[in-house]
């Protein structure tokens, strides 16, 4: 019996939560559609969405039109539900992004501020973070908690961050950072935050490898709504993975790594300048951009090829580079596929969804998915 009584509180959360998702994900609603949509009996579906309400999630906002009987109840996120920060901390700089519980960005920002390992830099981050906050107009009640993306390796089982070489941490302990902030702190990778960022929302997600490009290069393998860890958290790391032996070193003391091929910084560093501008440069014809481009196009592509022998699915190009490259994919494209051994077209390659700050939006749905599975 009470095994029974388990068994049916799950199916009932379960389902509330489908219908959660699916409120945030189509927009505005009615309780017939989502009786079509997932399969549920209409007075299901009412009884669901009725729990929503009175736990002020959703709202009615409304009626839609009618199809020539009566007119339906348009049901939609609240306005006043909760909200998700999220940061993406790198070595020169902290991204911050505000969110609602569709993954919607409220409000984004950006901020130069050096990474130091110590208490004063989280006291100033927290700082930050607060007044970015007020800025949103979202008050401290209403945070549902706090993501951070970090660049190198999170060890979910240890709880630590286990190594990041760009930033000279090691065995750094989450408690260490989240006490410096008045929220429920989650955290990941900056390239699995990526991709989590790519796939949220998806209705039926598929496998896709997230490349992201920024001053880091990293990879996330994303399969059926979840990233894959791997044994060690470190699947899908592809910035060190060797291109050349023995070739250009790398951050983190090897040689011939991609990273130290197809970084942004690669494209941006040299003139020292904003990547944006380096793009404009190139759309202009800058020989100088060119030569880099047609370098960089030629090392990424047989990077972007091996994964793909790998791994047999999409490769998502992401991060800086991913964000601001446009058209400019085609070359990328055409290169992968001249390297493909099987004649596959270039429709593999694909431009990320989010070109602004996906690693902290990424961030931030880690703490959307947490609130949603306990609703």
């Amino acid at each position: 019996m009470d095994k029974k009584k388990i068994t049916n509180m799950e199916v009932k959360r379960k389902n509330r939560n489908d219908v959660f998702r699916y409120i945030c994900r189509s927009g505005i609603v009615s309780n017939p559609d989502i009786s079509y949509a997932l399969k549920l009996s209409l007075p299901t579906a009412t009884q669901l969405t009725k729990e929503l309400m009175e736990k002020g999630l959703i709202e009615e906002k409304g009626e839609l039109q009618s199809t020539g009987g009566r007119r339906a109840k348009a049901l939609a996120l609240s306005d006043s539900a909760g909200r998700a920060a999220g940061l993406d901390i790198t070595k020169n700089h902290i991204s911050l992004v505000a969110a609602d519980l569709a993954g919607r960005i409220v409000k984004y920002g950006r901020i130069f501020l050096p990474y130091e390992a110590g208490e004063g830099y989280y006291q100033e981050v927290n700082r930050r973070l607060e007044a970015f906050l007020t800025e949103s107009g979202c008050r401290q009640e209403t945070i549902l908690g706090l993501g951070i993306s970090f660049p190198g390796i999170i060890d979910l089982r240890e709880e630590m961050v286990a190594d990041s070489h760009i930033l000279g941490v090691k065995s750094l302990p989450f408690s260490s950072i989240s006490r410096h902030f008045p929220y429920s702190c989650h955290f990941v990778n900056d390239a699995n935050a990526g991709a989590c960022a790519q796939g949220f929302g998806q209705e039926n997600p598929e496998r896709f490898y997230y490349l992201s490009l920024s001053d880091t290069v990293g990879g996330a393998v994303y399969l059926d709504g979840r990233l894959e860890q791997g044994k060690n958290f470190r699947c899908g790391e592809a910035g060190h993975m060797t291109i050349f032996p023995d070739g250009e070193p790398c951050y983190c003391g090897k040689k011939g790594c991609l990273d130290a091929y197809c970084s942004a910084k690669r494209l941006s560093g040299p003139a020292d300048s904003k990547l944006e501008d380096f793009f404009s440069r190139l759309d202009q014809g800058g020989r100088e951009e060119g030569a880099l481009w047609e370098n960089y196009t030629s090392c990424l592509a047989v990077a972007v090829n091996n994964i793909h022998m790998l791994l047999d699915c999409d490769i998502v190009l992401g991060g800086y580079v991913g964000s601001c490259m446009g058209e400019h994919i085609r070359d990328i494209r055409d290169k992968a596929a001249a390297r493909n051994t099987f004649g596959e077209d270039s429709s593999f390659v694909k431009a990320c969804r989010h070109r602004t700050e996906a690693a902290a939006l990424g961030a931030s749905l880690k703490v959307i998915e947490t609130f949603i599975e306990q609703i």
